[in-house]
């Protein structure tokens, strides 16, 4: 369930004209701005953009950018964009972060529907001019462009480079395989590729052994529903779950997106709050992740990952918010949380 307490009493226009009047003077009137924008839903945002572009002939993201600034600026840009937009923005800063954040591109790509991937894709495409798996297999694996396997592009370094540093190359490939995935969404199960793919997948992790390729193609084509109960029959099968032991074995970037795309696949609502825990409990709140959940989750499910949050931490999501941050990025946070 949505976390987000949304307001009904005024027009777009209405809304348009107050936040207007919370950009004139010195400084923006910040509490306004998140009095209206933190209780609106996204068709109603859209609705104050474009009634906000039609009467003043301005751009309000562009306004708020230049209204506000630090974390509350970025959590309030990736607000107001739409669902599509947003994550093809989160997309674009992972790939340019490099290694430390191809977990987000894993996680946007094994969260999403098929249709919602599809529509990132399509946003990522408008907004950047390129397609996103191109920007993901140019980016994700430094001076080594190919790929192997069904994700067949072009070399443009001789032969004989093709095993160095294959464990970047395995990492391109699978992510580049999550992006373009458009998986079957129905409750169909096949008992027999379960077991045999979670062998698969527990020669590929004991000791990094196994066919890599083969991982790929299991974890990029197949339905989540057939995906859990793969994991279910690898649990079953060898007392642990395959994210566990891929603890183990994560020091290298395959293994890393590898435990990211089986935790977000398994179950996104556990793996979300371990994202927030990590995020407050970490020396230095990590704002990125926090505001990232908060943002993407408030229309969602962020309720529930809340409950899970107290569940297993004992304390509530809200309390630790308050503690980590500060300013209006602090309250425009607690109101997304329906605080």
């Amino acid at each position: 369930m949505a976390t987000l307490v949304v307001h009904n009493q005024t027009s777009s226009a209405q809304d348009a004209e107050a936040l207007q009047q919370a950009f004139k003077g010195w400084g923006a009137d910040d509490k306004a701005i998140i009095a209206i924008l933190g209780h609106r839903n996204v068709h109603q945002r859209q609705e104050i953009r474009k009634a906000y572009e039609e009467i003043y002939q301005e751009d309000l993201i562009v306004c708020l950018e230049s209204e506000i600034s630090g974390d509350f600026e970025r959590a309030m840009y990736r607000w107001m964009l739409q669902p599509a937009d947003r994550d093809a923005v989160l997309v674009n800063v992972a790939i340019k972060n490099g290694t430390k954040d191809y977990h987000v591109i894993a996680e946007i790509a094994c969260v999403l529907s098929a249709e919602e991937l599809l529509a990132v894709r399509r946003a990522y495409h408008r907004r950047y001019k390129c397609s996103l798996e191109e920007d993901v297999a140019a980016n994700t694996t430094g001076n080594l462009r190919q790929a192997i396997g069904y994700h067949a592009i072009p070399p443009p370094l001789p032969f004989v480079f093709l095993y160095w540093n294959v464990e970047n190359v395995h990492s391109s490939l699978l992510l580049v395989g999550l992006v373009t995935s458009y998986r079957y969404e129905g409750d169909e199960i096949n008992v027999k590729f379960a077991q045999t793919e979670a062998n698969v997948l527990h020669e590929s992790v004991k000791e990094k052994k196994g066919n890599s390729e083969e991982v790929i193609r299991i974890l990029t084509t197949r339905s989540k529903t057939q995906l859990v109960a793969t994991f279910n029959r690898y649990r079953d099968e060898h007392g642990i779950s395959i994210s566990k032991k891929l603890l183990d074995q994560t020091s290298d970037d395959f293994h890393k997106v590898l435990h990211t795309a089986i935790r977000c696949i398994n179950d996104h609502k556990k793996y979300y709050e371990k994202v927030l825990r990590n995020a407050v409990k970490k020396f230095g709140t990590d704002e990125d992740g926090l505001s990232r959940v908060i943002v993407t989750r408030a229309e969602k499910d962020l309720k529930d990952i809340k409950e899970l949050y107290y569940k297993r931490n004992s304390v509530h999501l809200e309390d630790e918010v308050s503690k980590e941050t500060s300013g209006d990025y602090k309250k425009f946070l607690l109101t997304l949380l329906g605080k």
